[in-house]
């Protein structure tokens, strides 16, 4: 556990931030591990069946992910104050919230993935892959949503190593697994699938063991937890907007497959490697945004406001600095990378075309990113909601749409910079009204 309401604050949060980094890279892989070595040893159909499936699988686990952000910020505010009592009813809350969701979302992932592949007009030769794929995928996401409930858990109480530990040794299993299934075994893309699911039940098993023994505030037995009304309500008011918002980022990754999906096979497979590089260069901002958070909700928990503003301006500096630092290695080695996934030519092309736009802007998407993280960290996650969703949905999504018509496949790109822009305008306009520092839970008199 670490107590962030003491000490220099960006060097706390850099600290605090990079084994997120690191256990989110690794998480990664999983991902990238599926990718390349379908993309390679199966063929570029099955590439594209694999990135087309992470939109679903994000949509139907996204409302859930949100809720595990309002657990985070709970369990951060109740230690920041102090309040251990509470820590714990909350920790035994969210795990019980998480049991019957994976539940709930492996019924719905497994009945609704069919219909939605034809909705977005997949590719016929794409959409049995991409079916099994998803299917095995959701048999075993109990055990992602039990790991990633654990991670949640850990990051309120200050504690961004243990996970990465875990998530170490599950993707070197999982990468094991993915030569001997694929190249040996040769079970294709269901291989792929069985190799992350066993990898992720790995993973969590290990931590429930691991964690009972040596944590001294998570103890897991189910004849002891206890749900509390009142807490989960609090981590709903929270994490609901953040779901609700999840949701439709990933519904407008659809959509933007939608758009991609009539100009072929090696657009969809571009895209789907174009996606999950993006997914690394994005991390930096993500996890630096999630490491504020957590700052911002103990120090808000603690009544250190002037702190919230100092974390807040070392962040900006710091994921600046690497954000350009990213955008210079993708487009420097856009060909290469996409060549890691492919070896054809033409996915190549339209891969390294996307790159070169989108990677030009990560500055922007770092921006928004660390904005929001200030105002998730204290509680105050609706209006970021209505932001993100105009900024997807009424601009990003259209101008997609609209310069593919005029410009071909590489104007699809263009709607992505275009959204970033306004959401970076749109949330600190926000930032600015100073609204967002009367959402915290842990509430003191005036003048304290």
């Amino acid at each position: 556990m670490k107590d962030l309401t003491t000490g220099k604050e960006g060097r706390l949060i850099f600290n605090f931030a990079i084994p997120m980094l690191l256990g989110n890279v690794f998480q990664q892989l999983y991902n990238v591990a599926d990718s390349i070595i379908v993309g390679k040893y199966i063929g570029k159909e099955a590439l594209a069946a694999v990135g087309s499936s992470f939109p679903i699988i994000f949509t139907l686990i996204s409302l859930t992910i949100g809720i595990g952000t309002g657990g985070t910020i709970v369990i951060a505010q109740y230690f920041g104050a102090k309040d251990i009592r509470n820590v714990r009813k909350a920790i035994d809350t969210f795990y019980i919230f998480f049991f019957f969701a994976a539940i709930a979302v492996t019924v719905l992932g497994i009945l609704m993935s069919e219909p939605i592949f034809r909705l977005i007009e997949l590719p016929e030769d794409v959409i049995p892959l991409a079916r099994l794929y998803l299917i095995i995928y959701f048999s075993g996401i109990i055990f992602s949503f039990g790991f990633n409930t654990t991670t949640a858990i850990l990051r309120g109480l200050g504690d961004s190593k243990t996970p990465l530990y875990f998530l170490v040794f599950s993707t070197i299993i999982n990468i094991i697994l993915d030569l001997l299934f694929i190249l040996v075994f040769k079970w294709g893309i269901a291989g792929a699938a069985w190799a992350t699911v066993i990898s992720m039940a790995v993973a969590f098993l290990a931590s429930v063991i691991y964690l009972n023994r040596r944590h001294e505030l998570i103890n897991l037995s189910y004849r002891k937890m206890y749900f509390d009304w009142d807490i989960f309500r609090k981590g709903l008011r929270i994490g609901f907007p953040v779901g609700f918002q999840q949701a439709f980022v990933a519904l407008s990754f659809l959509a933007m497959y939608w758009i991609v999906n009539p100009f072929g096979t090696d657009a969809s497979a571009a895209y789907s490697v174009g996606m999950r590089i993006d997914s690394f260069a994005s991390m930096p901002a993500m996890n630096f945004a999630m490491a504020l958070a957590t700052f911002v909700g103990q120090n808000l928990g603690a009544n250190k406001p002037d702190r919230v503003r100092a974390g807040f301006h070392s962040t900006l500096r710091m994921t600046f600095l690497i954000s350009i630092g990213m955008t210079i290695i993708t487009i420097l080695f856009r060909n290469d990378l996409v060549h890691l996934f492919t070896n054809d030519e033409n996915v190549i092309r339209i891969g390294a075309g996307y790159l070169l736009i989108v990677s030009s802007f990560y500055v922007l998407f770092t921006s928004m990113f660390v904005i929001g993280g200030v105002m998730r960290g204290s509680g105050d996650t609706l209006i970021p909601m209505f932001i993100t969703l105009f900024t997807l949905w009424l601009v990003r999504v259209p101008a997609s749409y609209w310069f593919s018509q005029h410009f071909g496949i590489s104007g699809i790109w263009w709607g992505m910079p275009v959204a970033w822009f306004l959401g970076v305008v749109m949330q600190y306009s926000y930032y600015l009204t100073g609204r967002w520092k009367k959402k915290s839970i842990v509430r003191y008199p005036a003048g304290d």
